[in-house]
């Protein structure tokens, strides 16, 4: 038996993630939370082997990458799959850096969810899933970094460079760096068509 702990700020959705999961045998939500607080609760409580924890649990408070670390540090036996609405390069890679073991959208057929959720569990702890997906296009010479993605999500903002650089703490020249590879990469010649294709794939939002 798997146990699991959904963590969402909206009760009608863990109840309706609950309800599809109880049609398997082999799951058993075991608890229930909605900020970083109650999820400590919760596995202080019950025996957990998977959190399911969505990025966003409402403005002001500590959001998923915040509940993952705090899992992956003092409950290290309980895995965590982040379970957004979104999948935007930046955000996965802020869940694998935090200890997440995937990351899920919310539109994955049902299917898909339990295959993750049974190879998690019975893995060794690993990255896989989208995450291993991730790791492979990171890899990739005309893939966006991790910083190349947060300039980008600054110029979205209507950042200027010189603020950029203030909020970043790097120099105005990194910036316009960072920004020349993004052009090269996007296949692009300036910073309003650097962000339309990078909202267009998914590698920044606003």
């Amino acid at each position: 038996m798997i146990r699991i702990l959904l963590v969402d700020d909206h009760p009608i959705l863990r109840h309706g993630v609950s309800a599809l999961l109880s049609t398997q045998e082999d799951f058993q939500v075991v608890a229930e939370a909605g900020s970083l607080e109650e999820t400590a609760r919760a596995l202080t409580r019950h025996e957990v082997d998977l959190a399911l924890v969505d990025l966003d649990l409402g403005t002001g408070n500590p959001g998923g990458i915040e509940v993952t670390k705090m899992i992956r540090r003092e409950f290290s036996q309980t895995r965590v799959i982040i379970f957004s609405a979104y999948d935007a390069d930046a955000d996965v890679v802020r869940a694998l850096d935090a200890g997440a073991s995937d990351y899920l959208v919310k539109d994955t057929q049902p299917t898909q969810l339990f295959r993750v959720l049974r190879l998690t569990a019975g893995g060794d702890g690993s990255p896989s899933g989208n995450l291993t997906h991730l790791l492979r296009r990171q890899n990739d010479p005309e893939a966006l970094t991790a910083r190349e993605i947060e300039v980008l999500g600054g110029v979205a903002a209507g950042l200027s460079n010189r603020e950029l650089a203030r909020e970043l703490f790097i120099s105005e020249a990194t910036i316009k760096t960072h920004l020349h590879h993004c052009f090269t990469k996007l296949g692009v010649d300036n910073r309003q068509a650097a962000v339309a294709l990078a909202l267009k794939r998914g590698l920044i939002r606003i």
